[in-house]
């Protein structure tokens, strides 16, 4: 039986057994861009880990870093690469193969434009081209979120050639956070406000929105309508092929992401909301851990069983 990185491969009825990886591998260093959506599924990820002996860390950073951080091999992780929001930052990566795109998305059927609260569609902005005629309302202010993000790119590009007649609208730069708190103010004050929005996240249930339409060729059709991929720094899967078989076994869906981002939007901390959640959903795990082990190589899905039960 041959040796490669400390690794023995057996086989045991028809799956393959991790018997312990190097401790280079029990820290999995993962990114994220600081949205909630994010913050839930590294969440879901690191309990998960957690329960298998490794030690799972974060590190919060824009895209831009967080691609670069991949291509040194100072992150390993990504959850959250939104196609096609995301697209125009991590090409350049992907075509230069400095990191790794997993094949299959983590969540289908996302979505990530321009909205506003269902009122202002009701007084007639419903779409891209009907924010200009409201420019008075609206204070001449579009909320984006982090600077750096794509979509902040996207306002920018539309403010800067007059796309739509919003030539003269400020981008309002600031984080999801930030962004919410203005959303949320205007809401309760039944002003007129356009923001970044995307599912899924608690403000689709928080508020009651519109998203517009027309913004095709800004964000895509269908609403911006996404898949998230998982990204790996690209030996990942090679040094460590335990934790990356769970890493690409991870799948979400809208329900899931919605209800363990719904306490973290209250303060509560990633992990607590992901660990909550998964004690009261612990069928999710089978499919997640198929074919994985613990670190030292002992089945994986009674360990986390175990751990969570703690």
């Amino acid at each position: 039986m041959k040796l490669r990185a400390g690794i023995v491969l057996l086989s045991l009825a028809g799956s393959t057994v991790w018997a312990g990886e190097p401790e280079s591998c029990r820290n999995v260093r993962f990114a994220d861009v600081g949205w909630t959506d994010i913050a839930a599924t590294t969440g879901l990820a690191s309990v998960v880990l957690q329960g298998l002996g490794y030690k799972p860390s974060k590190t919060i950073a824009s895209e831009p870093i967080v691609f670069a951080g991949l291509k040194n091999r100072q992150l390993d992780a990504y959850l959250g690469y939104w196609d096609p929001s995301q697209t125009p930052a991590i090409t350049p990566f992907v075509q230069a193969k400095a990191l790794q795109v997993l094949p299959a998305a983590n969540l289908d059927g996302a979505k990530y434009t321009l909205a506003v609260p269902s009122y202002a569609a009701e007084k007639g902005l419903r779409t891209f081209a009907d924010i200009a005629r409201f420019r008075k309302e609206l204070d001449g202010k579009i909320y984006g979120i982090e600077a750096g993000s794509q979509g902040n790119a996207q306002i920018k590009k539309m403010i800067d050639g007059n796309e739509f007649g919003l030539g003269g609208f400020k981008l309002i730069e600031s984080s999801e956070a930030g962004m919410l708190v203005e959303a949320n103010k205007a809401y309760r004050q039944k002003k007129m406000v356009v923001f970044l929005a995307w599912e899924p996240h608690p403000m689709n249930f928080m508020m009651k929105l519109t998203y517009l339409s027309g913004g095709d060729k800004q964000f895509g059709p269908n609403f911006g309508g996404s898949k998230v991929y998982t990204v790996l720094a690209n030996d990942f899967q090679q040094r460590c092929p335990n934790a990356g078989k769970l890493l690409g076994n991870l799948k979400f869906t809208l329900d899931m992401e919605n209800h363990v981002m719904a306490p973290i939007m209250q303060k509560i901390n990633p992990d607590t909301a992901a660990r909550q959640w998964l004690q009261r959903n612990p069928q999710a795990l089978e499919p997640w851990l198929d074919g994985v082990s613990t670190f030292d190589g002992k089945p994986g899905l009674a360990a986390v069983k175990s751990f969570l039960a703690q």
